[in-house]
């Protein structure tokens, strides 16, 4: 190979070796939902151990282990928000988590608990809500079924947090 060749061989490789524009973007939307899915507090209610100063790193937003109870309506324990299809949002599209974010409405037309921030979510530009659910879409699969939800007659056996009515 004469030097030409050998300089271009070189940038060809290194080329395929770089992420391209659409991985860029990907990894972008992804960052930028990390971030908001951090300053939203998303970790306070859907990691293991949180609520008592340990939070269960290798579970990072597989859903708590603590209930919050709402008089009149029930307990309800953040759920897992990994991928896992079990116990998680794997059967969700980006959309559909984006929406519910939004709209406070599961695909399935079920409200999300009333302990859910949903209506200041709700005021999050629709690419914002896309990258907290490309991010969610992009953690580890964890298999964590959360408890309940239990009516107001139903009594949890795990911690639970009362939040007083106004």
């Amino acid at each position: 190979m004469i030097p030409g060749q050998i300089i271009l061989a070189s940038t060809l490789v290194a080329g395929a070796l770089l992420p391209g524009p659409a991985l860029g973007a990907e990894n972008a939307q992804i960052e930028r939902g990390k971030y908001l899915a951090a300053i939203a507090g998303c970790n306070d209610c859907h990691t293991p151990g949180y609520f008592f100063g340990k939070p269960d790193r290798t579970r990072y937003l597989a859903g708590s282990d603590v209930g919050f109870e709402i008089p009149g309506l029930g307990v309800f324990y953040g759920p897992n928000l990994t991928p896992d299809k079990e116990t998680g949002l794997g059967n969700w599209t980006e959309e559909q988590i984006a929406s519910a974010l939004q709209t406070g409405r599961r695909p399935d037309g079920r409200e999300l608990a009333p302990i859910m921030p949903w209506r200041a979510f709700a005021n999050l530009t629709k690419g914002d809500a896309i990258a907290i659910a490309a991010y969610l879409q992009s953690l580890p699969a964890v298999t964590n079924k959360v408890l309940g939800p239990f009516g107001p007659k139903e009594k949890p056996t795990s911690f639970v947090m009362k939040i007083l009515a106004p």
